[in-house]
């Protein structure tokens, strides 16, 4: 699996690059040494073409392009019909963006009730996204949220029921965290997955805990105890479990890391060095 990173929120950009959004890919690539971005619409608000071109420009040149556009869960299938129909139509201009920015899938949520007439003008909505995204070569990935994409069973179904092969998932770990079983929960949607979201919260340096960092003991066994405990860990929900939950089932594609706690940039370090010492674990 290769790292990304996500640009969740506008203090995340505003934490990593002063000079703003065109600074970001730069400094993810120097800082991190992440060569992908998914981009959340809500840091792209008020942007036209030309300013998604420039950005897309930009990550080329840092050589962190652009990969996921992702927009919170949109009312596709709300029953008044107007709602459902601005829905799509704001789909659409996504998939638009998407493109300018030179992404390879654009990721969306479908707000509704777990009910049969919700499902079934899901299916519809998202034929007519898919075949607009299939023009612009781009795949429409199923962010799982409360309602109608709760259950991986049922956003398995809505896969199958769109179909094609421009049609996928993009897991959450904190969605999934949230869930009965989340090992369960993250298989069931894994192998559909283009990309995956490493949402991380909160983590404690157990080698600082334990008094084992920086302290210069020569014995052998406390320097191996003090390497293994070198990353940080994840207190919020297991990362390795669900990183090896998702490797389990095949999936080898990318996945971003989106810290959301409150240590900015630390808490991105943080993130990268679980993540990757999650993923030389399970190696």
């Amino acid at each position: 699996m290769l790292l990304t990173m996500s640009l969740s929120s506008p203090a995340v950009v505003k934490g990593l690059s002063p000079q703003g959004l065109l600074g970001a890919p730069k400094a993810v690539h120097e800082q991190f040494g992440l060569s992908g971005l998914n981009l959340s619409t809500s840091v792209l608000k008020g942007a036209d073409r030309a300013s998604l071109a420039g950005l897309r420009d930009a990550a080329d040149r840092a050589g962190c392009a652009c990969l996921v556009l992702v927009e919170p869960p949109l009312a596709l299938a709300d029953p008044r019909g107007n709602r459902a129909d601005e829905a799509l139509a704001r789909a659409r201009r996504l998939v638009e963006a998407a493109s300018v920015l030179g992404c390879n899938s654009l990721a969306l949520g479908v707000a509704g009730k777990a009910d049969d007439d919700t499902f079934e003008l899901a299916v519809d909505q998202l034929k007519e996204v898919t075949e607009a995204a299939e023009k612009r070569e781009l795949n429409v990935l199923i962010s799982p949220a409360e309602g109608l994409t709760e259950d991986p069973d049922r956003v398995a179904e809505l896969i199958k029921r769109v179909g094609g092969f421009r049609i996928g998932t993009y897991p959450d770990f904190q969605t999934a965290s949230r869930a009965k079983d989340p090992i369960a929960y993250l298989r069931r949607l894994a192998p559909y997955a283009w990309a995956v979201n490493a949402a991380t919260i909160e983590f404690v340096d157990l080698a600082e805990e334990a008094g084992l960092e920086e302290s210069g003991n020569e014995d052998e066994e406390l320097d191996a105890l003090a390497e293994l405990l070198s990353a940080p860990e994840h207190v919020t929900y297991d990362i390795d479990a669900m990183v090896k939950a998702i490797a389990a089932v095949g999936y080898d594609g990318t996945l971003a890391v989106d810290y959301r706690g409150d240590a900015g940039t630390l808490g991105i370090r943080q993130s990268c060095e679980a993540l990757e010492a999650a993923l030389e674990r399970l190696a």
